[in-house]
């Protein structure tokens, strides 16, 4: 056998022994993807936008481990008053809220210190610190490499790292400060929101697979979604 089918034979041998391990940790996994009287559930696809704040069901350790239980921004920021928004998993520990638009005297999130101007009424994680994480089920329709964008804030930069099928397959992703010194309002410093296009590039095989989104630094991003594009 000469060296170039002896380097496919290893090649293939190489991928399957992954694709086990992927389904391994997938059958033992046993958070479950979100659904609520909006979003009716099931994975999120790829290729597409994957929400964070869809993150999985199951709770804290099994889906999530956030630094505290309170949901800073569900019924605490938003007040509680019965309304999908403000009320969005409420009694969940990860941080959530969503973009305010037409606000005066100081808009929120479309005013003129964004990079981009980001979708209305958009759910998000936020409140980030290190060593908090959160799991999102997906969906994939073909195996490759995906090119990811990241709509996101970061008042004073940070690093996350993402983990498919709970191996880390980015390392540390630097995020790039959304701080602009000439917004005169302190707070909106956290609402400044940017589209890192290209972000990062990570492998998928077909079907359902686990991502981890780990805040490894520095914390006080406000996170939207991932958008995954299929490279080859």
């Amino acid at each position: 056998m000469n060296r170039t089918v002896l380097a496919s034979c290893f090649l293939v041998m190489s991928m399957s022994a992954t694709a086990a391990v992927s389904q391994s940790f997938v059958s033992r996994y046993k958070g479950v993807p979100y659904h609520d009287s909006r979003y009716q559930g099931g994975p999120q696809k790829i290729p597409g936008r994957v929400l964070c704040a869809y993150y999985d069901l199951g709770g804290e350790r099994v889906a999530y481990h956030d630094a505290d239980p309170q949901n800073h921004g569900s019924g605490e920021l938003n007040p509680a008053d019965g309304t999908y928004l403000n009320d969005f998993r409420i009694h969940e520990g990860v941080d959530t809220s969503y973009t305010k638009f037409d606000r005066t005297p100081d808009p929120i999130d479309d005013s003129p210190f964004d990079k981009i101007v980001p979708p209305r009424e958009l759910l998000y994680v936020g409140w980030t610190e290190s060593g908090e994480w959160f799991d999102i089920t997906v969906e994939v329709t073909n195996a490759g490499i995906y090119d990811v964008d990241l709509l996101y804030t970061s008042n004073r930069g940070g690093k996350i790292s993402i983990d498919v099928n709970g191996k880390d397959a980015t390392g540390p992703l630097e995020v790039p400060t959304t701080y602009d010194p000439a917004d005169p309002v302190a707070w909106r410093q956290w609402h400044h929101w940017n589209l890192a296009s290209n972000f990062f590039s990570v492998r998928f095989s077909k079907g359902r697979n686990v991502i981890t989104v780990h805040i490894v630094t520095r914390g006080n991003m406000n996170l939207a979604y991932f958008d995954f594009k299929h490279d080859h």
